[in-house]
């Protein structure tokens, strides 16, 4: 089990993520495409990216076994502002933090010749693992990367609406099951028996789409804290190629079209719990204008309620417009 200790200075520094973060969903994603389970959720995505995969990524595979640690380096905390930003760091890594970090990966497997010397060579190879990384996200993660940005942009709204209404408190109690909050402590389930104390620092969420089952954090207590866990609202759902069939949900979909039109269903349901006009038209794949225009038409009908904070708006489903999505009645 993983132990998050919390002082009151870090519920006050406290937050989510602003976007899916590039590095951790392609190193998640790797577990995920040597992994048979869920396939409901991942199987077509697998058949996919191995079809597009003609690169090595033997290099991958020795870094991030399929269970236990893996390089903190991998991750580098600047990836959160995008995949080339995230790059950056990790083309800029000190030669002994590589060392050390691949020597204790080395430590919890057998020492082969290939990680040795990868070991040895420290950055001099990193231009081949870089080469391997992007290989291996413009076939796995490149592709689906407008689902996983709506995925996540989902999973902040429903967060920021605990957030709103019981503050840190709240939103730490409102994260999935597998993630506990029994103040000051967030436990994790979690592969080893392990405590985190903040000390102040606060805590990064970042919710994941290929995170599966468990949580994950930074091996090293020194660097930024961040907790990586599983979209909530990934749990119902799969990348684009790999939906599961659902035929209930399809036929409520074709009804809800042949009512309010095709177009109109699909932005009443990228609104999700909650979007911002341009959110809308992202996760919609509509012009910015024509998510105003279709917003506008469907909170006039009651469908759909707008707040207006500072330069921005925020639309959200009204209980008419979720039971009409549910294909129910509206409770009363």
């Amino acid at each position: 089990m993983l132990r998050i200790h919390f002082t009151g200075v870090d519920l006050a520094r406290v937050r989510m993520a602003g976007r899916p973060d590039a590095l951790w969903e392609t190193i998640l994603s790797f577990h995920r495409l040597r992994d048979r389970r869920d396939a409901r959720l991942f199987g077509e995505w697998r058949t996919e990216t191995r079809s597009r995969l003609n690169s090595e990524t033997r290099t991958l595979g020795m870094l991030i076994p399929s269970r236990g640690y893996f390089p903190d380096f991998l991750t580098p905390v600047e990836g959160q502002y995008g995949w080339d930003v995230g790059l950056d760091a990790l083309r800029g890594i000190r030669p002994e933090r590589m060392r050390r970090e691949l020597t204790l990966l080395a430590a919890g497997a057998a020492m082969t010749p290939r990680l040795r010397e990868f070991t040895d060579g420290g950055v001099k190879h990193l231009p081949r693992l870089m080469g391997e990384l992007r290989a291996y996200h413009r076939a796995a993660v490149e592709p689906y990367w407008t689902h996983i940005q709506a995925q996540i942009e989902a999973e902040r709204a429903a967060r920021g609406r605990a957030l709103l209404d019981g503050g840190a408190d709240e939103l730490l109690a409102s994260l999935p099951p597998m993630l506990r909050w029994r103040a000051p402590v967030l436990e994790c389930d979690y592969p080893v028996d392990r405590d985190v104390r903040l000390r102040g620092r606060g805590l990064l969420l970042q919710p994941s789409f290929f995170c599966r089952r468990t949580a994950v954090t930074l091996h090293d207590p020194e660097l930024p804290p961040v907790l990586v866990y599983p979209a909530a609202a990934q749990l119902a759902s799969a990348p684009a190629g790999g939906e599961a069939a659902r035929p209930v949900e399809e036929q409520r979909q074709r009804t809800l079209g042949k009512l309010v039109g095709h177009t109109r269903s699909v932005v009443l349901r990228a609104i999700g719990d909650g979007a911002t006009t341009s959110e809308l038209a992202r996760r919609a794949g509509v012009s910015l204008a024509s998510a105003s225009q279709h917003a506008c038409v469907m909170r006039e009908a009651g469908l759909v309620t707008t707040l207006r904070r500072g330069n921005a708006v925020l639309h959200t489903v009204t209980p008419l417009g979720a039971a009409l999505l549910k294909g129910g009645a509206v409770a009363s």
